[in-house]
């Protein structure tokens, strides 16, 4: 089966698309006003570590299923359906975790 970019691939796509525009800005946040100004640039890291680890397992998943196959549309479809729902699940994340109190991030001069 021969599979076309804009029925097949391009609407699974822009579903997880518009899932991680509206997930990665407030879970960063939420990331970053949970911890004291002195230890910001400590959770900035583990955050961007993490958002790392997370493509390379992304990646190396998609590699997985786009080895073909008779498989091949099925298992895309089911990868992508696999990371809007870790999307949904980031976005209950940030209902669960407690923000931390309003950080002034200006200088301390």
């Amino acid at each position: 089966a021969h599979a076309a970019y804009w029925p097949d691939i391009f609407p699974a796509v822009l579903i997880l698309a518009v899932g991680m525009g509206l997930v990665v800005a407030p879970l960063s946040t939420l990331v970053l006003t949970s911890v004291d100004a002195d230890h910001a640039g400590t959770a900035a890291g583990i955050n961007s570590s993490v958002s790392r680890v997370g493509s390379l397992v992304a990646v190396a998943l998609i590699g997985g299923v786009l080895q073909g196959g008779p498989g091949l549309m099925q298992a895309f479809h089911l990868a992508m359906a696999a990371a809007a729902g870790s999307c949904v699940l980031a976005a209950l994340t940030v209902l669960i975790i407690k923000a931390g109190p309003h950080v002034d991030w200006s200088s301390r001069d």
